[in-house]
Formats: structure tokens, C-alpha cells, sequence
């Protein structure tokens, strides 16, 4: 069985999603398809037609949501934004997938400290923060046939990203390895990370070039380079 992963994907970060499709590519040890959630593609086909947010701090703020319809309703898939970096097996993230629950996330308690992040957007607070960055989707639950074009489209980022269309026993809860962010958790205090997040900026952009991990984001995208 193939596994559907879908990834967002943003103009200014291409080499960001680049470099997090190969690591996904280079660690799993299960067959697995690597998507990009593009808004020219998915508005050419009429799936994404909201108009642009100024609010939004990324080209796939909303459209994330639409893994369950492209997944056709069926089956388990992963999204995570494009400034991730696999560093362990996603086949031991898939094999958490519970069939209860309708999605299943880290479930950070998340209060950055910076009002800005990479490329100078705005850093927005809000509860459930980074929680729908990673999302272990279960396609087929009976709650994500809520999550049509309409809802989408509509829908505002709040309802959204705080998944408000679910009960909350809805929702599982995956070890935060899974989502490390960068800026918030430390080894060996919190353990140590499977999938990192560089939530405030990674080192594809000069101004973080230094930050944590910047020395293995480095090292996959020279690996990256030499491959194609």
C-alpha cells in the first residue's frame, strides 16, 4: 500500500519543500508518494478559491484542509508544512494511525515569543497553534466528510486550524518528536526529534542560516543537490 503525504508548498520556500521531500524519501522504509498542495494547480482546478489573505503567513494556510477530498475520502495520509526535515522512519508515525480518531497531531502548548517569524510575517497567537502544521489524517472517518470544498473555501482560519468541526476525543495526540519545533523544545530536556520544524525560520533563508539543526537541514540539502 502507498502512503500519501502531502506537503505544503509556498513560492519563497520551493528549496524548503525540496529538501523536505527528499528526507522524506531518504528515511521512509515504506512505499510513499510525496504531493505539493500548489494554489496555481489547485486553483486552475477549482478546488481552491479563496482570495488571497494578507493575513496568511503561508500559500497553504487553508488549503491543507483539502487532504481529505484529494485523498478521495479514503484511507490515512500525512500534510505538513514545507519547513519540516525527516530525520527518522515515517512509517513509525504511520503505524500510530488510530481508527477513532478523526485526526491525529501533536498537541503543543505553544506561546512564541517573537512577533515576527521567517520572511518578516506576522507571528499570530492563537490556541491549537502549530497543531494543524502536522496532521496524521484518517481521510475515511465519518467527521472529515464535513471537510468539503464549500468548508474549505469558506470557512474561517480559526474554525479551521483549530479542527472545530471535530469533538474534542476526536482528536489524538502524537508525541511532539513528531513535530519538533525548533524554537520551542530542547534536547535532551524534551527527548529528541524525528520530524523538525523550523517554525521561525530555517536555514534556506540567510538571516537563520545558523539556527538549531542547521547543520543536518544542511547536509540533506547538499545530499539533495548531489542526487539530481
Amino acid at each position: 500500500m502507498t502512503n500519501n503525504i502531502y506537503i505544503g508548498w509556498d513560492t519563497k520556500q520551493d528549496i524548503a519543500y525540496e529538501v523536505c521531500k527528499y528526507s522524506l524519501l531518504k528515511t521512509s522504509s515504506v512505499p510513499i508518494v510525496v504531493k505539493p498542495l500548489k494554489l496555481t494547480e489547485l486553483r486552475s482546478k477549482q478546488l481552491y478559491t479563496r482570495p488571497i489573505d494578507p493575513l496568511s503567513s503561508t500559500e497553504f494556510t487553508f488549503s491543507r484542509f483539502l487532504v481529505p477530498y484529494l485523498n478521495n475520502y479514503t484511507g490515512w495520509a500525512v500534510f505538513c508544512d514545507c519547513d519540516f526535515l525527516w530525520v527518522d522512519d515515517i512509517s513509525d508515525l504511520l503505524k500510530l494511525k488510530d481508527d477513532t480518531k478523526a485526526v491525529m497531531v501533536v498537541q503543543h502548548d505553544y506561546t512564541p515569543n517573537k512577533a515576527t517569524k521567517m520572511h518578516g510575517e506576522s507571528q499570530h497567537i492563537y490556541p491549537r497553534k502549530n497543531w494543524s502544521s502536522m496532521v496524521l489524517w484518517n481521510c475515511g472517518h465519518p467527521s472529515n466528510k464535513q471537510v468539503t470544498l464549500d468548508m474549505v473555501n469558506n470557512e474561517t482560519g480559526q474554525y479551521l486550524h483549530r479542527f472545530s468541526w471535530l469533538k474534542d476525543d476526536e482528536i489524538g495526540q502524537l508525541d511532539h518528536k513528531w513535530n519538533w519545533l525548533t524554537d520551542w523544545y530542547n534536547e535532551p530536556k524534551d527527548g529528541k526529534p524525528s520530524a523538525l520544524h523550523f517554525t521561525m525560520g530555517g536555514p534556506w533563508i540567510n538571516t537563520y542560516k545558523d539556527a538549531k539543526y542547521s547543520d543536518i537541514w544542511r547536509r540533506y540539502f547538499e545530499e539533495y543537490n548531489s542526487s539530481r
